[in-house]
């Protein structure tokens, strides 16, 4: 693990940029967390159980279709299977930081593991290069994390305490597309992100009124599906390109 000479001065600086670049996403997580807080209090959870489950989770989309397949009384293997779906971005993600904790210790990866989510994730891409794996990347990512992660437990509770209160027609449900959308954008860098989503777009508006969340599901997998068949396809057009230029 890195010591503390490490993080003095280079390293606490990024730590705390990425703190201060997570900010600004607080807005629009407070909408998501007030939601899942407000869902659990209407669902009968005690506030020790929405507490455990937004700590052990820490992903609130799925958190929040959970409870949404919980209130359709959908069966347990379907709110399983599309919490695993919700989440297999993560796996994606994941592999965009092995290259970046790979000799780590087990006891210090877990932790960072846990921290991971798709505003750290975000910030962490728009400003560092993929093939960037030097600590000031890490620790961009802790500082941005660790905000990330008190943040949405902070939204959550606040959501378990006054969320029934707060009016339906602020719409406050709105505001969970617009980050997620603000974050898509700030990550397509090239035609396969972007076409992949694209696909993913158009897949889960043919596929809206499936039931139990049977769209969204099909927008990730036709997702992945198109991100792989394009990104196989201009590799090989790049290839054919230079060895026609090589002849």
């Amino acid at each position: 693990m890195v010591d503390k000479q490490n993080i003095q001065p280079g390293g606490k600086r990024f730590v705390l940029e990425g703190v201060k670049d997570l900010l600004p996403m607080i807005p629009g997580v407070l909408p998501f967390g007030l939601i899942t807080g407000a869902n659990s209090a209407s669902l009968g959870l005690s506030p020790e159980m929405t507490i455990g489950a937004t700590l052990l989770f820490f992903a609130g989309s799925a958190q929040l279709a959970a409870y949404q397949l919980i209130q359709d009384n959908a069966l347990p293997v379907v709110i399983l299977f599309t919490t695993l779906m919700v989440n297999i971005r993560f796996v994606i993600y994941s592999a965009a930081f092995a290259p970046l904790l790979h000799t780590m210790k087990i006891r210090h990866k877990w932790p960072l593991a846990y921290l991971l989510s798709d505003q750290a994730y975000g910030l962490c891409a728009s400003k560092f290069a993929p093939d960037d794996h030097g600590r000031e990347k890490l620790f961009y990512y802790i500082g941005a994390a660790v905000a990330m992660w008190a943040s949405w437990v902070a939204c959550v509770i606040m959501g378990m305490l006054v969320g029934e209160k707060i009016p339906s027609s602020w719409s406050l449900e709105f505001a969970i597309p617009l980050a997620f959308l603000a974050m898509l954008v700030s990550i397509i860098r090239d035609r396969v992100s972007l076409i992949t989503a694209v696909s993913s777009a158009v897949i889960a508006s043919c596929f809206v009124h499936l039931p139990y969340n049977m769209g969204f599901i099909s927008a990730i997998i036709g997702g992945v599906i198109a991100g792989f068949f394009f990104s196989s396809f201009f590799s090989l057009v790049r290839l054919k390109n230079q060895e026609g230029r090589d002849g």
